[in-house]
């Protein structure tokens, strides 16, 4: 009899062993799905998945820089900006963005001419800024010691800059995304480009309200 009963103890004790361990294994499986399902998301929401209005202008865009070029830590283009202008080309985003590419020589509006000339300006500003003691400049999220390395890759019709941080490079060879509005303020909106394209579409949308497309293709312009 009290064999019996052990065998049944055990036995009882072995199903809720198992069905424990079949619990914590869904558990898991259920985590990682979510986990990824948020990840596939955020990438085709934020670059995938973004609606072009007619077919992308690329003709002059420079796809060999685009993949060649290296800034001073060794490495090249984000792998999230890479992918925005393969997708998006040169256009205007959310309404208000400007995302400038290495361009072709000849052509305007090309990273390498328009964003240093942006950079230079707001370094510039900041300079200016820290020996008047503006500390807002560098408010909410940054100080004086960062605009150094910053870099202005994004412009927006307001007058608002989107910047890497190219001193900051994480092991995905991404650099951190911030905005500066009207070059008076730092605001780091997260690791790359898939995390700030949400939350710049969303503050265009509260100002020019929803849209039927993402990304407006301009005409490529030539330098005068």
């Amino acid at each position: 009899m009290a064999g019996e009963r052990c065998a049944r103890v055990l036995v009882r004790h072995g199903r809720r062993g198992r069905r424990r361990f079949r619990t914590k294994i869904l558990a898991g499986l259920t985590a990682l799905v979510g986990a990824l399902a948020t990840i596939g998301g955020m990438v085709s929401d934020a670059i995938t998945g973004l609606r072009l209005r007619g077919v992308p202008t690329v003709g002059h865009i420079d796809f060999e820089a685009l993949d060649a070029y290296r800034f001073a830590d060794g490495g090249g283009f984000p792998a999230s900006y890479r992918a925005f202008v393969r997708r998006a080309g040169w256009g205007r985003a959310f309404g208000l963005w400007l995302v400038y590419p290495p361009v072709l020589p000849g052509y305007a509006d090309g990273w390498h001419g328009r964003g240093t000339e942006l950079t230079r300006r707001f370094r510039a500003s900041c300079r200016d800024g820290e020996n008047e003691a503006f500390d807002w400049m560098v408010e909410p999220d940054g100080n004086w010691s960062l605009p150094a390395s910053l870099e202005v890759f994004a412009w927006s019709e307001n007058g608002d800059a989107l910047l890497w941080n190219s001193s900051a490079r994480d092991p995905d060879g991404e650099f951190p995304v911030w905005e500066s509005r009207s070059l008076n303020s730092l605001h780091r909106l997260g690791s790359d480009l898939h995390q700030a394209l949400p939350l710049i579409r969303a503050r265009s949308a509260d100002t020019l309200g929803s849209r039927p497309f993402d990304v407006e293709p301009l005409r490529a312009a030539r330098l005068e």
